[in-house]
């Protein structure tokens, strides 16, 4: 502990005077008028011109606000000789003064040198090294790593209740959802939707909007009924156009042969004999040995009953009735198909003069050769059947038979004749004759 030590009278601050001693805190009130003697520069207000502040001495003082004169205090000597010194320092030119203590000594400005420029030098290319993909166990081939698949933006059943996933069906329908690239194979696609597990169910408003993008519109609609119904024309056409040219040939034939098998054998039965025959009735066969024709005669030529059964028809019956073969003079005309139903006439186009026509009856075989052919001519035309017929070369009475037959092929609009002329006459009991045997 450090003693007290007493203050000396001798001291620069002047003792215990200097702090108003022991007898300056002596009485009541001395110490509070101490303080309030001790100046505070914050509080003292500024000085006002032409007034000496409270406290400064006169001499000190500076009637024009100015600081007090600092000559004050030094010799007048002294200050003489300043006064008199200032105006020739004044008459010197300024030069630097060298820094006081304290301050940074900055040398002059020297511009400062650029070295010289080189040109750089480029560093060597080296090739950058690419590290290998990954290979292929499958095809031991190089491959880009899949793409992230893209969500889609759909509310799923945890999203929110159904107002939320309508909301959200509604944003979706009008911004366009993002669509999942297509995978090029259908294992691998059914592949990742197992390793997705199970989907979302769908909203209310977009089980509506696949059931109408699923549903087929009104044109598609009406293109598959148009389609169907030119399918079904076409087959429909198809099984026509095989029945007009296969199966009524086939049919014909048969019945065309099972009439002429019958009337073999009624003749050789004697059942039937030459004379008047109801219509549609067979009572003779037609050869044509070239075309390798052999159909049965009947009379009339009705369509159903005797040309489409394959047969030929004899006009006999009203203003084309035509005689029979065994009369003495007149004309033996013979209708056919030229196309479908058994086509009998099919090929008469091709008959050359002298090629034989032979109609076998029950007693006799009447032999024709061909003359003359009419290609073309009016299905009105009746004259070809005269007994002396128009267009032919036959100028007077004889034994002639007359073929009719349609033409074009498969068409009826115009007709086709063929006229012969009778050459033999030979009784069936002098066997067949050369044309039939050859």
């Amino acid at each position: 502990m450090t003693a007290l030590r007493p203050e000396r009278d001798s001291s620069p601050y002047g003792g215990e005077a200097a702090y108003g001693g022991a007898d300056a805190f002596e009485g009541a009130g001395a110490f509070e008028a101490a303080v309030g003697g001790l100046a505070d520069p914050l509080t003292d207000p500024l000085p006002v011109p032409g007034q000496r502040p409270a406290g400064q001495p006169e001499e000190w003082y500076d009637p024009e606000g100015y600081a007090a004169d600092w000559y004050a205090g030094q010799e007048p000597a002294q200050q003489q000789r300043q006064q008199v010194q200032q105006p020739q320092q004044m008459q010197q030119p300024l030069r630097p003064s060298p820094p006081s203590y304290g301050e940074t000594y900055s040398p002059p400005y020297e511009e400062p040198v650029a070295a010289p420029y080189e040109e750089p030098v480029a560093a060597p290319y080296e090739e950058p090294v690419v590290a290998p993909l990954p290979l292929d166990d499958e095809t031991v081939a190089l491959r880009i790593p899949d793409a992230p698949r893209i969500a889609e933006n759909r509310p799923t059943a945890a999203s929110g209740g159904r107002a939320a996933r309508r909301k959200a069906a509604r944003r979706q329908g009008r911004r366009g959802g993002a669509q999942e690239p297509q995978e090029s194979h259908g294992s691998q696609e059914s592949a990742e939707k197992a390793a997705e597990g199970p989907e979302a169910p769908l909203s209310r408003m977009e089980a509506r909007r696949a059931a109408r993008a699923r549903k087929p519109s009104a044109g598609v609609i009406a293109s598959r009924v148009i389609g169907e119904v030119f399918i079904t024309t076409g087959v429909l056409m198809l099984l026509f156009v095989t029945y007009q040219l296969w199966w009524s040939n086939v049919r014909a034939h048969q019945q065309a042969g099972s009439a002429a098998h019958h009337l073999q054998q009624d003749w050789a039965s004697g059942k039937r004999s030459p004379g008047t025959f109801a219509p549609g009735q067979g009572f003779a066969i037609l050869h044509i040995p070239k075309l390798d024709v052999v159909t049965p005669i009947a009379e009339g030529t009705s369509k159903t009953k005797v040309l489409d059964r394959g047969m030929v028809g004899h006009y006999g019956e009203g203003a084309t009735k035509t005689a029979m073969p065994d009369a003495k003079t007149g004309n033996f005309g013979l209708a056919g198909h030229r196309n479908t139903h058994g086509e009998p006439f099919r090929y008469i186009n091709r008959l050359k003069p002298g090629d034989k026509i032979v109609v076998e009856t029950q007693d006799d075989y009447y032999v024709y050769e061909m003359t003359s052919i009419l290609p073309v001519t009016n299905p009105s035309n009746t004259s070809v059947l005269d007994p002396i017929p128009k267009g032919s070369t036959f100028t007077k009475p004889g034994r002639y038979i007359t073929l009719t037959t349609c033409t074009p092929e498969f068409t009826s609009k115009y007709r086709m004749i063929v006229w012969g002329k009778m050459v033999e006459d030979r009784p069936r009991s002098k066997g067949k004759p050369d044309a039939l045997v050859g």
